[in-house]
């Protein structure tokens, strides 16, 4: 069974980020699973560097698009959020159904602390995510090989309207500039 829960987490590698798609017509953007590597490692050094639990906050950044395993990646335009929600509820569970009971127990809590932004490190996370993302729009709009020169405007105000800690919002200052 753990073996199926490990083939499912591999198949973010196959799922192509969305938003880049769509906005930037960028053909072949990063995946699912770049964006949560990217994301884990600034929640590793984030995380000790504001005091928060590392390992919870880990294993949430870890959990937070492994439904995108089952049902692909959508931008906030293609669904409405309360269905994309119950999607994602509904692929979480089947694919923490392939672990023992202890673990889908303790990674459901921490998926419902994640949803519900109910802790320092669901806070932190939550905001790590858009200042990856405003990273990697960046990222493409400097790249000599990005075909295209589209405007990255709404990534960025995505998330300074959304990152609100003074370390994340210097950092994404910093990146503006």
């Amino acid at each position: 069974m753990i073996l199926d829960f490990f083939k499912t987490a591999a198949n973010l590698k196959e799922v192509p980020r969305q938003g880049w798609i769509e906005k930037l017509a960028i053909m072949n953007p990063e995946s699912v699973a770049d964006h949560s590597y990217s994301v884990a490692v600034m929640c590793m050094i984030m995380s000790d560097v504001k005091g928060c639990n590392s390992e919870r906050i880990l294993k949430m950044a870890l959990l937070h698009d492994l439904a995108e395993s089952k049902i692909g990646d959508y931008t906030p335009n293609q669904i409405p959020k309360a269905k994309k929600m119950q999607m994602e509820d509904d692929a979480l569970f089947e694919i923490l159904n392939q672990l023992p009971d202890a673990m889908q127990s303790a990674y459901q809590e921490i998926w419902q602390e994640y949803k519900e932004n109910s802790s320092d490190e669901s806070r932190l996370l939550h905001q790590i995510d858009k200042l990856e993302m405003a990273l990697q729009a960046k990222t493409y709009q400097n790249d000599v090989t990005t075909t295209t020169q589209h405007d990255i405007e709404s990534f960025l105000k995505t998330a300074k309207d959304e990152i609100t800690d003074p370390k994340l919002s210097e950092m994404l200052d910093a990146l503006e500039k």
